[in-house]
């Protein structure tokens, strides 16, 4: 993934989670630095990977440092979306030692966990092989931290969903039946009032079964979500659909159902796995 491909992030947010990672972790100060080390050292630093990884949240970690000394020199020898081997070199911080130790955890927790992200989603892409089906993201994000970890998808090859509850209608059974329209009609009813609210809004329906592909799609929704369903009820659904809606396919995804499950023919996968059950890449920073 080109570097200039990736979503912008909400620097606003991404900012004030800085703020608060730095505060809880150094209050009234650094005691060890402080105490231990001379007040004026200048030294460097490398931010070295231990394992292969995909590479996201360079900058992130960078504003680190910044937050707490604006002179700090960066350098980064390496780009968000790269795929790197062990013992790379990432980037290489210079200034200060008491403040490069100061921000070296709040920097690598951003970056190991991005990094991660990122790895993991990889391993998704590349399980669909030579297909045109793409692997989503979900809103099963670590709280505040949903920009970050969607910006961490999109640096490993995945595509974002939608961002939040306000950028794309998602109607699901609980919304049918909260709202009375059960039954009969229930998901064209559901369409027409999202139509009728949000014009200039997507509408992606939940199916939970083959009637309700069957309805959705003819009630001209956008994308219909293939709810738990069997491959053998994948490959009924895209004939029933022909073409009319994007199909996505969610509940009980593995990697290892990712290569069948993109052979048969559905748009999209989505994988709550890629944000809530990743492992943090090994990363140190060498002084």
């Amino acid at each position: 993934m080109k570097e200039s491909n990736l979503p912008q992030l909400d620097w606003e947010r991404v900012n004030t989670l800085i703020d608060m990672a730095l505060g809880e972790d150094i209050k009234s100060g650094d005691a060890t630095s402080i105490a231990v080390i001379p007040e004026n050292v200048i030294t460097e630093a490398r931010f070295v990977t231990r394992e292969k990884c995909v590479c996201a949240g360079l900058d992130v970690a960078k504003t680190v440092f910044l937050k707490l000394d604006d002179s700090i020199s960066w350098t980064s020898h390496v780009k968000d979306g790269d795929i790197l081997k062990p013992g790379d070199a990432m980037a290489t911080v210079k200034g200060n030692a008491r403040i490069l130790l100061t921000a070296e955890r709040t920097a690598l927790n951003f970056l190991q966990r991005l990094c991660g992200i990122a790895t993991t989603t990889l391993r998704y892409v590349e399980a669909v092989g030579n297909t045109q089906t793409k692997i989503l993201d979900t809103r099963k994000t670590t709280p505040g931290w949903r920009s970050l970890e969607k910006y961490a998808v999109a640096a490993g090859g995945g595509t974002n969903h939608r961002i939040g509850l306000y950028d794309r209608v998602m109607i699901k059974d609980n919304h049918r039946e909260l709202a009375g329209l059960e039954g009969e009609d229930s998901i064209k009813r559901s369409v027409k009032r999202s139509r009728d609210a949000f014009p200039n809004l997507e509408v992606e329906v939940e199916a939970d079964k083959l009637s309700e592909v069957k309805e959705a799609a003819e009630a001209g929704a956008d994308y219909i979500l293939l709810d738990n369903m069997s491959n053998e009820e994948m490959q009924e659904a895209i004939a029933i659909n022909k073409g009319r809606a994007k199909l996505e396919a969610s509940g009980g995804i593995t990697i290892e159902r990712i290569p069948s499950i993109a052979k048969i023919g559905v748009d999209f996968i989505s994988v709550g796995a890629l944000t809530h059950s990743v492992k943090a890449i090994d990363i140190s920073l060498e002084m």
